[in-house]
């Protein structure tokens, strides 16, 4: 994906957001970064397919404070699959959102992937030296 259309993807989710896209560079790196007040601030190194360059999405910050809530993101993206900017962000923004005093979204994945397991019946065990009558 060119970067201009990056950019424009990476506004419009800042549009729905407290983020801010305060950077974006193209020149040594594909490099996209945000800031949301108290003090939030992440980047995504993007892809660059055109010319060979790394094909997966990178999150980091260069703030101790939100390194750990990164982590989420970082999995994800790392999983099997190819990420869109998009999917990657609405991650970190997940990632984000105690510190942003936002109410914490339940992660549905774990559900559907349990929903369609059933579970067995614990066989009733009879305790040694004791009778069940």
């Amino acid at each position: 994906m060119e970067f201009k259309e990056l950019v424009d993807a990476a506004e419009k989710w800042c549009s729905g957001n407290p983020f801010d896209l305060i950077f974006a560079e193209d020149v040594d790196e594909r490099r996209l970064d945000f800031y949301a007040e108290p003090g939030i601030s992440f980047y995504v190194l993007c892809p660059d397919n055109l010319t060979g360059g790394n094909d997966n999405f990178h999150v980091w910050s260069e703030s101790e404070d939100c390194l750990p809530f990164l982590q989420l993101a970082q999995d994800y993206i790392s999983s099997c699959g190819k990420k869109t900017l998009l999917e990657v962000l609405d991650k970190v923004f997940r990632s984000f959102r105690p510190l942003l005093g936002l109410p914490d979204i339940d992660d549905d994945t774990f559900d559907q992937y349990h929903a369609d397991v059933e579970e067995e019946p614990e066989p009733d065990h009879q305790q040694m030296g004791v009778s069940q009558q």
